[in-house]
């Protein structure tokens, strides 16, 4: 990281009063917007002190202000690696082509009169079955992960009749209410009472699990991510997918591939699953489809899937669904992941090189560095482990992702336009952290 503030900057103090006339909303100009006092005491009665807290700890007292490519500049003048940002960039920070071409449509026509029918969203659906190789031609846009995910359980309930649906253990697939009964962890429906989608979840070490779970006839559908993200970037077996697709053929239910992470060339595909032979029905994206810009899933399904909202097309909508500034980022975004595709091979194996390096110089942190592509982990000994590697690497110039079902996960993400030059930097800055974090193991600091 370029350094231009003392090693000591400390954390705001999310304890203290917040001091009315300096950071009132109403006095607040834009000239205050990034002073960091007024944006931690913002977060504090408007959010949650922790997110003042971690934000804090990770940027030493400073907040983001500016991102170009593979960097994030500080508001102290510091600089960062964005290896991070829960896979959302991609292309980095304000691809040129992208934010070109959603300029030119903020310049035209930003929002949709959902009474005409709208061009760009007709293009970006157009676009996304092409890339996909026409093979699952319906499309519907959502804004986040959640949200295609809600309406790809939906559809398949209505169309088969069945009201079961199988998930995977360790799967993440959101945390609204539809999209959170799929999702693996318990932590995240703590205090609920529970969720409206009968589910059960598989073991992914089971190959016979989906046909003894849909022989009774009451699966409408078995959700799956073939790289589980956020269980510690780890990619499915294969052949047991292949095998769960069979089955639940068989038995007359849908497969949904949730690649709203793994998509995309993240693991060097345009489609895992497609890429894999799994003849799954729906394929999700989302993440970095709107170019790191703007908001923006996809479900891409087939017809007989998508069969309930083609005879009523208003059976599942939203005001903001299909909005043509973010689908005027896919044609773009598309393209610009196309040109960079055969780069990002080549820099995801300099990256399993390095990964492979600094586990066999950390074995005592370091237990495995799982993932496919540039979807990659470092499961560290202990979540404690994982937890300081996060903030310390951030305080050094490397944003990560923590994994949310697997704490003892650190999560690298790398954009496709990353350098050589710049991964040999992140690389650096993790074996410091290492050695770090294994000199506070032996000294029983941290576990």
């Amino acid at each position: 990281m370029t350094t231009t503030a003392p090693d000591t900057a400390a954390a705001p103090d999310t304890t203290a009063a917040p001091d009315t006339a300096a950071t009132s909303d109403t006095a607040a100009t834009s000239d205050t917007a990034t002073d960091p006092a007024v944006v931690f005491d913002r977060l504090r009665r408007h959010l949650s002190p922790k997110l003042a807290l971690t934000g804090g700890f990770a940027g030493r007292g400073a907040v983001e202000a500016a991102g170009e490519g593979c960097r994030v500049t500080l508001s102290d003048g510091r600089t960062a690696l964005d290896f991070g940002s829960y896979a959302v960039t991609l292309l980095g920070h304000r691809h040129p082509a992208v934010t070109a071409a959603v300029r030119a449509q903020l310049d035209t026509m930003p929002t949709a009169t959902r009474s005409l029918a709208n061009p760009v969203t007709a293009e970006a659906a157009a676009r996304l079955s092409g890339y996909l190789g026409d093979v699952l031609p319906k499309v519907y846009f959502g804004l986040n992960g959640a949200d295609v995910v809600e309406v790809a359980v939906k559809l398949a309930r209505l169309a088969t009749g069945r009201p079961r649906v199988l998930a995977v253990r360790g799967g993440f697939h959101g945390k609204s209410q539809g999209a959170l009964a799929l999702t693996h962890s318990p932590l995240y429906r703590r205090g609920l009472l529970g969720c409206e989608v009968d589910v059960v979840h598989v073991d992914a070490e089971d190959p016979a699990a989906v046909g003894r779970e849909t022989a009774g006839g009451r699966v409408a559908a078995v959700v799956l991510e073939p790289v589980q993200g956020e269980n510690g970037a780890l990619p499915l077996p294969v052949g047991v997918l292949r095998q769960w697709c069979e089955d639940a053929a068989r038995h007359g239910a849908f497969v949904i591939a949730d690649e709203i992470q793994c998509g995309l060339r993240r693991c060097g595909e345009r489609s895992v699953a497609l890429a894999d032979g799994l003849p799954v029905d729906a394929v999700l994206l989302g993440k970095p489809l709107g170019g790191g810009v703007v908001p923006l899933s996809a479900l891409l399904c087939s017809e007989r899937l998508y069969a309930p909202l083609a005879a009523d097309p208003f059976l599942h909508s939203a005001t903001f669904g299909g909005h043509p500034l973010s689908c005027a980022a896919v044609p773009a975004a598309l393209d610009a992941i196309e040109e960079l595709a055969d780069h990002g091979r080549e820099l995801a194996a300099q990256l399993d090189a390095a990964l492979t390096g600094l586990h066999e110089r950390h074995p005592d942190v370091v237990r495995a560095v799982p993932g496919r592509g540039l979807l990659r982990g470092l499961d560290c000994a202990s979540p404690q482990a994982a937890g300081a590697m996060v903030l310390e690497l951030a305080a050094a110039g490397l944003l990560v992702s923590p994994c949310l079902s697997r704490p003892t996960t650190v999560r690298l993400l790398p954009p496709l336009i990353g350098t050589a030059a710049e991964l040999a930097e992140a690389t650096a800055i993790l074996d410091a952290a290492l050695t770090a974090t294994g000199r506070t193991l032996r000294t029983g600091g941290t576990g």
